[in-house]
């Protein structure tokens, strides 16, 4: 058990580094104006979508049955 102890102070570190890491993280975000969320979400609606090309389908082989045949 005593091998064990040289684990204790990363997990200690990680543990502190994530709770700081989730406490500066919280204070940065700040309250959206619900308006100003609105109008950013219509902005986004109205702008045009990117249109995809469809790729042709790739050709479809027969299944295999696991059984070798010879053709000819």
């Amino acid at each position: 058990m005593q091998i064990l102890l040289w684990l204790v102070p990363p997990v200690v570190v990680t543990l502190v580094a994530m709770a700081w890491v989730g406490w500066v993280g919280r204070e940065t975000r700040g309250e959206v104006d619900r308006e100003e969320s609105l109008r950013r979400l219509g902005a986004a609606l109205q702008r045009p979508r990117p249109t995809r090309k469809q790729a042709p389908l790739p050709h479809r082989r027969e299944r295999s049955t696991g059984v070798a045949v010879r053709r000819g």
